[in-house]
């Protein structure tokens, strides 16, 4: 399944910027980023709750916001690019 992973993460305080690394680095470990807090991750559910358990332990609840997008996995589900970003085609060969 195809999960958006969001978060805005309070910087204000060197914790804050540590957090910050933290959050981008388990989210680059399962997806790829498509924008500075935006991450696209190709899951199965199991993957999912492990992501979402290893985020929750490095987000501040009270400082930070954390939003997954769990994506219907139907033809219905449709993703329009603009700009020079290019997605990796999960779907696709690792190797061209």
């Amino acid at each position: 399944m195809l999960v958006i992973v969001c978060y805005d993460v309070n910087t204000e305080t060197k914790e804050g910027r540590r957090r910050l690394r933290r959050v981008a680095k388990v989210c680059e470990g399962t997806g790829q980023r498509v924008q500075k807090s935006v991450f696209e991750c190709q899951v199965t559910l199991m993957q999912l709750d492990d992501l979402e358990r290893r985020l929750l332990a490095e987000v501040n609840l009270e400082q930070d916001c954390l939003r997954l997008y769990r994506l219907p996995e139907t033809k219905g589900c449709e993703v329009r690019e603009h700009g020079k970003f290019k997605a990796a085609d999960f779907e696709g060969p690792l190797v061209l």
